[in-house]
């Protein structure tokens, strides 16, 4: 059996990652050991593409020093981005095999408004300033923003879902890009 693991022990990451697995590795084992992003805590442009490599590496420097015997090691990394003049919230994942080859991928893009953004840009993380907004506890490990901004119609867990596929796609056409 596969084994992946997820640098959190967030239950919407590991659900995330364990349902792309399984859609194209069949029966996988997950497994969340929270590892540090060594990037701010509401990261911003590219800092989310370097957390979530930095998990992904950490996790498989773990593997190589424990012999853990995991296949996949897989970052996820939530972050915001200005881009036309508008500042977007995104999930990042980063994939890597156990031969150390890589993968990223970006989640859609969704605006925020400027009242969230003067918040993040002061300190606060996004699910910080979410619950505030919502009235909902530990909003990050269940809907997340999308979740609450979309009204339902998107949630945490299929915005990661969708960074994961498109990471994966140096790994299923590996003769195009290894």
């Amino acid at each position: 059996m596969m084994e992946v693991l997820v640098g959190s022990n967030n239950p919407v990451k590991i659900a995330a990652t364990r349902e792309v697995f399984s859609k194209y590795f069949g029966q996988v084992n997950v497994t969340g050991i929270e590892v540090f992003s060594k990037v701010s805590a509401q990261p911003v442009g590219e800092e989310t593409f370097e957390g979530a490599k930095n998990r992904a590496l950490e996790l498989k420097k773990l593997n190589d020093k424990k012999d853990l015997g995991a296949d996949f090691f897989v970052g996820i990394e939530g972050g915001i981005t200005k881009l036309y003049s508008k500042w977007f919230a995104s999930g990042v994942g980063c994939v890597i095999d156990n031969q150390g080859r890589i993968g990223y991928g970006a989640s859609p893009y969704f605006e925020l408004p400027k009242s969230i953004i003067d918040q993040l840009l002061s300190g606060s993380e996004l699910g910080e300033v979410m619950e505030k907004i919502s009235g909902k506890d530990n909003i990050r490990q269940k809907e997340g923003a999308i979740g609450f901004l979309s009204r339902g119609a998107m949630d945490r867990k299929n915005l990661y879902i969708h960074s994961l596929i498109v990471a994966l796609v140096p790994f299923l056409n590996k003769d195009l890009y290894f």
